[in-house]
């Protein structure tokens, strides 16, 4: 059902081996034990769901909400909802650049290493734990678009949520790991998202002018959208004139 596991190192405590301890090593037993309950088949399924398949999802649920951006609304709400979508993306390749001097600095190895009894799905998991790209990456993909559509937003912060539990019950990260993953994503997804919608807007703004471009930012026929699909929980996009869609995020 798993992949046989590393020989766990001896003679360290968890302080030293930078492992879990305490309520974060009783919840990866736990998470991690349900795997062992099921069949292999699903335990394979969801080794690729939980290295790929989510990925994939949140990368659906933002072309979605960029098809839908592009028919709601102004045209300046268009432009300021696509440059949140563009910013998504960007901000998790961010956080995971972020992340590198993090895992240098705290250098916990994997929950498999140190502690016996754990089925692990995935193998070739050789770097640090914390914190987890993967919950860093989903996380900064579903703020960044939960800012530029709020339902959609909704679909892909429980995407999210999926990820950071499966990489528990994959037994390759501790609940920690997540937690922090996700702490980092959505930090550098709003504290550098003024910064970055200031860069940003003038780029997809002359792409919006454009002939052959303009049909990325804007639909050709626009509608009218429903209450929970124009704009985010935090008035993106609501522009008021030239460079509102910077200050709107920021807001």
């Amino acid at each position: 059902m798993g992949i046989p596991l590393a020989e766990p190192r001896t003679g360290l405590s968890l302080a030293q081996a930078g492992g879990g301890s305490g309520a974060d090593l009783n919840l990866l037993y736990d998470i991690n034990g349900l795997s062992k309950a099921a069949p292999p088949w699903f335990d394979r399924i969801m080794g690729f769901v939980g290295e790929y398949g989510i990925m994939f999802g949140l990368a659906v649920v933002g072309l979605w909400a960029w098809w839908s951006v592009r028919r709601l609304g102004t045209a300046e709400d268009s432009t300021a909802a696509v440059t949140g979508l563009v910013w998504a993306p960007l901000a998790a390749a961010v956080a995971v650049v972020v992340n590198i001097p993090i895992r240098g600095f705290v250098e916990r190895p994997r929950p498999f290493v140190d502690h016996k009894g754990l089925e692990v799905l995935v193998a070739g998991k050789t770097d640090y734990s914390f914190v987890s790209d993967h919950s860093t990456m989903a996380m900064a993909l579903a703020v960044g678009i939960f800012l530029a559509h709020r339902r959609l937003g909704f679909a892909a912060l429980g995407l999210a949520l999926a990820e950071g539990f499966l990489r528990v019950y994959m037994g390759v990260h501790y609940p920690t790991d997540v937690i922090g993953g996700f702490a980092l994503g959505t930090a550098v997804t709003l504290l550098l998202a003024p910064l970055a919608m200031a860069l940003l807007t003038p780029v997809v703004s002359a792409i919006a002018g454009s002939r052959v471009g303009g049909v990325l930012v804007r639909a050709k026929r626009p509608r009218s959208g429903r209450n929970g699909e124009r704009g985010g929980a935090l008035g993106l996009p609501e522009p008021r004139g030239k460079g509102a869609g910077e200050r709107d995020l920021a807001a």
